[in-house]
């Protein structure tokens, strides 16, 4: 590593309060508000920890209670987060202080990462290719559920269950046998794969039109608003509660009115004042209106953070944490309203008893919650996975030729695999994108029809991503029953798979065809809810094919060593890897805009519009609107009349959670936003354009995954130590081609998360549900 001599020393600034990296969705969306918050302005009005709607006092239930933003063994992954002031409050915003896994993601993003409109605005058309993507998924998690209900009746378990599992089951019972109001199931017992029913095509959108989501009447809109006044509650919720609700929200509300949380920007605080103000003191922390509707809530803030369940003690500990005097009690209640489902997990063999005593064997299982969506998603992923990994195919000669010809003996070991199975893993680094690049050619030279999707526009050979097959707007689009018109799907960057997009794209994949999940299991995870490819991965149920071939020079080694925890002193004769140390966040302001602009151009000849700049989170005095403010004034300097831009700012553009797609503003009208994206032109409404568009000189390292930059300039503040990890490192350093400059003011924190902060763990359940397939079919007689 080296230094740049060329760097001159900034003039010495306070950095702002420390502001980490905030969640993956949050990540994703851009904050809608100038303000960071990302909430509704008319949600301001309440606090939490301060004053709820109606006058929410500290303490008791209607209190925010401090708790642990990491998850893992011991800490809810679902608790509620510390108070915030009213910069973060109503929720967090993408700015917040918190780890890149913090309870809460943007409260100004609705379950699909989208920005929320300001509090009382009427619902507009969304882009015709984000509701395309939409429309899509949605068809496809129609078959799923389609596919769910032909399955046969569900297995009990024959394992004996004792303590909290017991008592789960004997509250499902309950239901069964009518003692208790609505029904819920326990996870069926696995079955052999099996093909697909058919089911009626959906069509294929090649022109997609914008399909607004009906408006709540306006008579529904004012009987909403009369129950907020009622409540004490911000009358501008008055439109986003209808438009969540539905026709009945406001008998919703009066009965229950908990259902506030239903709203992105609402807290528990603020919906307990509304409780108390409409049902006085009949509103206790204990009401099972109250903790029913929390239990869904917390659910779906860890689907926020990645998990798609919980486990039931975490859950108890959350809900503790929330001024539930009975937790158990309340989980029961949940699970009996069916408001949740609840899943047995097997832990190993079982225990106890002999080989003769086959009834005093006990299996020891874990306890997960969960709610349906996921489920549904998680199970139908892994249904869809069992189907494809059970398909055997001769493997003609025609193959091993192709793989005797392979350009490296990792890519011909990856063509040998996929001969001979419908599902195949491939891991390595950025080098190894060749590998299934080299398969995909293969297969189209044996005559397969052939698509490579990958997660960012440009990162494979196909000019296709995973959102554009998945809308129909891109690749080979499907055939008569609905599915994808081809033989081999190749999927890079398959860690970027959340379980809903997973479970569509799987479920388009036709009987006979094969997939290969392919991607570096390094990087930073999804945006959604699971971690489809660790778990794949975890299971072993398909082939995995692992890329011997290194990333090359300094740089590949650099962060091959990160990869394995290790920060290595690398040799860098032609300034690779540049290191350029700073004592605040002013400095590295000034440090990096020198960088981009000056130092990298001239060193390399890499022009200042192909460096990119990476940093932790979105504010600070070092964050991404920091950064892009002052590498604005640099390299574009206007007046922003364009809603903040001007023609030539590069931007990022969030058409959907978890996609950012970079861009550069060509012009704006009465029509929006024109934006020239990779050649394409794209018109941003004028009334999505602050939620979906930032500027894009400096961009978060969830934003930059799946894209890789000529030159990257990663800026380490000092109060950005916290939200450092291992795979946030490994993600942004390996973002660089030829060079990489490290703008480092964290000290020994670097070292530190490379070496001993790793990924932060996801409870999920499709690890367990391929195995239990995988079991369930090698039993099955021939």
């Amino acid at each position: 590593m080296s230094t740049d001599p060329q760097a001159d020393t900034a003039a010495a600034e306070d950095p702002a309060t420390p502001e980490a990296e905030p969640s993956a969705a949050a990540e994703g969306s851009p904050d809608p508000g100038s303000d960071g918050t990302g909430a509704p302005p008319a949600a301001d009005t309440a606090e939490p920890g301060t004053t709820g709607p109606a006058g929410a006092e500290d303490g008791g239930p209607g209190a925010e209670p401090p708790v642990s933003e990491r998850g893992g063994v011991g800490e809810s992954p679902a608790g509620p987060e510390a108070e915030d002031g009213p910069e973060t409050a109503p929720a967090a915003a993408d700015d917040s202080a918190g780890s890149e896994t913090g309870v809460e993601a943007d409260a100004g993003t609705d379950p699909e990462g989208t920005a929320e409109p300001a509090a009382g605005a009427q619902a507009t058309p969304a882009l015709s290719e984000a509701q395309a993507e939409l429309a899509a998924q949605k068809i496809e998690r129609e078959r799923i559920a389609r596919r769910k209900a032909e399955r046969e009746a569900p297995v009990e378990a024959g394992a004996k269950l004792s303590g909290k599992a017991a008592d789960l089951l004997a509250a499902v019972r309950a239901v069964e046998s009518g003692a208790k109001p609505s029904a819920v199931y326990f996870d069926e017992a696995p079955t052999a794969p099996r093909k697909a029913p058919a089911a009626p095509p959906p069509p294929r959108p090649v022109a997609p039109a914008a399909v607004a989501a009906p408006a709540p009447s306006a008579d529904t809109v004012e009987a909403v608003r009369a129950v907020l006044a009622r409540g004490g509650a911000p009358e501008a919720l008055a439109a986003p509660a209808a438009a969540a609700l539905g026709e009945d929200a406001a008998g919703q509300l009066t009965e229950n009115p908990w259902r506030l949380l239903s709203l992105p920007a609402v807290r528990p605080a603020q919906a307990d004042g509304f409780a108390r103000a409409l049902l006085g003191p009949e509103a206790g922390p204990g009401d099972e209106r109250r903790t029913t509707v929390l239990v869904g809530w917390l659910l779906a803030q860890a689907g926020l953070k990645g998990h798609t369940a919980l486990e039931a003690p975490v859950l108890e500990k959350a809900l503790a944490q929330y001024g539930v005097p009975d937790p158990a009690e309340a989980l029961e209640q949940a699970v009996a309203e069916g408001s949740v489902l609840v899943f047995h997990e097997p832990l190993g063999p079982p225990v106890g008893g002999g080989a003769e005593d086959a009834e005093d064997v006990e299996q020891p299982v874990r306890l997960l919650v969960g709610l349906e969506g996921a489920a549904m998603a998680e199970e139908s992923l892994a249904d869809g996975l069992a189907r494809l990994a059970a398909g055997t195919f001769d493997a003609p000669g025609d193959w091993e030729r192709a793989a005797g010809s392979a350009p490296s003996p990792s890519a011909a070991e990856l063509i040998r695999a996929v001969a001979g199975h419908g599902l195949v893993t491939h891991t390595g680094g950025e080098a190894a994108r060749a590998e299934p690049v080299a398969l995909a050619a293969a297969a189209r030279e044996l005559g397969l029809r052939v698509c490579v999707a990958a997660h960012a526009p440009g990162g494979g050979p196909d000019p296709v991503t995973v959102a554009g097959l998945l809308s129909g707007a891109e690749g080979p689009g499907r055939d008569a029953d609905g599915q994808f018109a081809l033989d081999l799907l190749v999927v890079l960057d398959a860690p970027q798979l959340d379980v809903e997009t997973a479970a569509a794209l799987v479920e388009s994949v036709p009987d006979g065809a094969r997939l290969v999940l392919s991607g570096d299991p390094g990087v930073l995870g999804s945006a959604g809810a699971g971690r489809v490819f660790a778990d794949v991965l975890a299971a072993r149920t398909c082939p995995q094919s692992v890329s011997r071939t290194p990333d090359p020079g300094p740089l590949g080694e650099l962060v091959s060593g990160i990869g394995v925890g290790e920060l290595n002193q690398v040799d860098a004769p032609g300034k690779e890897v540049v290191i350029v140390p700073v004592k605040d966040a002013g400095e590295a302001v000034h440090r990096a805009v020198q960088l981009v602009a000056e130092s990298v151009p001239r060193a390399f000849g890499i022009p200042a519009d192909q460096v990119q700049v990476i940093t932790p989170g979105h504010g600070g005095s070092a964050g991404t609107r920091a950064l892009n403010a002052a590498l604005k004034e640099r390299l574009n300097p206007g007046p922003g009349r364009f809603g903040g831009f001007d023609p030539g700012d590069r931007v990022v553009h969030v058409p959907s959670a978890g996609r950012a797609l970079a861009a550069r503003v060509v012009s704006a009208d009465a029509e929006g936003l024109h934006l020239d994206r990779a050649g394409a032109r794209v018109v941003v409404p004028k009334e999505l354009v602050e939620s979906q568009v930032r500027h894009g000189w400096a961009v978060t390292a969830h934003q930059a995954v799946g894209t890789r930059w000529p030159a990257v300039v990663v800026v380490l503040p000092g109060d950005a130590a916290q939200a450092l990890s291992r795979d946030w490192v490994y993600t942004a350093f390996g973002r660089g081609e030829r060079h990489l400059s490290v703008v480092h003011g964290v000290d020994q924190a670097l070292p530190h998360a490379v070496a001993e902060v790793p990924a932060k763990p996801r409870t999920t359940r499709l690890t367990g549900l391929l195995t239990a397939l995988a079991t369930a079919g090698a039993q099955q007689p021939e």
